[in-house]
């Protein structure tokens, strides 16, 4: 794992067819709630669709913006993954959580986003300033912390996330996955679409790069 002192302050930032198929997971509550509001806004309940964005916009915008670093863009990302979400609903068929599930969509939409930057040789990094302002100033650190310690945090905070967008956008992923969101390893699985033991290697060894980035710039 990565240091708690890395950790805590980047953490701190931070239709159609209706389908017949029953949820793999069935008999646990909150994925057969899940799966009962998937059902409900697929038949039309406009009530249930405005639950899941309620439920969930906050959980993909702040994905989207550590993603992507950039507050406008993690908006539109936003709006983009929940038109996504609608149309691909009756793809859910409750092998996951419907976040796990949600994350999927995100990080999808994310790469496509990442990709279509490149294409087009557009900037892939906002003002280091920007990005830490976009993630909060450490409002859980500061009430406890003397000035010099939160400004170390800060500091800190603010290595790590340039460091981040140094790295390869895959690399960046799975770091904010795990290290940032706390998914387990299995939700990481399903939301890059690899094996678990794929993950435990992509992970140590986007550690290891973060590492020699921080060592690199101390």
């Amino acid at each position: 794992m990565l240091g708690e002192s890395v950790v805590k302050p980047i953490r701190a930032f931070a239709w159609s067819e209706t389908s017949s198929a029953s949820p793999a997971v069935e008999g646990h509550a909150e994925w057969a709630s899940d799966w009962a509001q998937v059902q409900q806004c697929v038949a039309g309940d406009e009530a249930a669709c405005t639950r899941l964005v309620t439920d969930h916009q906050r959980m993909v915008h702040q994905l989207a913006l550590h993603l992507l670093g950039d507050q406008q863009e993690a908006l539109d990302l936003s709006q983009e993954v929940f038109l996504r979400v609608f149309r691909t609903l009756t793809q859910f068929r409750g092998q996951s959580a419907l976040r796990t599930w949600i994350y999927r969509v995100v990080v999808t939409q994310a790469s496509n986003r990442r990709r279509w930057w490149r294409r087009r040789h557009q900037a892939q990094q906002v003002a280091l300033d920007a990005h830490v302002a976009a993630h909060g100033d450490l409002p859980d650190l500061r009430a406890a912390a003397q000035p010099d310690q939160v400004a170390a945090q800060h500091q800190t905070a603010r290595l790590v996330w340039a460091a981040l967008d140094r790295m390869p956008f895959d690399q960046r992923t799975i770091l904010v996955l795990r290290e940032i969101d706390g998914l387990s390893y299995d939700e990481i699985a399903y939301s890059l679409g690899v094996a678990v033991g794929t993950v435990k290697s992509r992970l140590a060894r986007a550690r290891e790069h973060l590492r020699d980035q921080l060592r690199a710039t101390s």
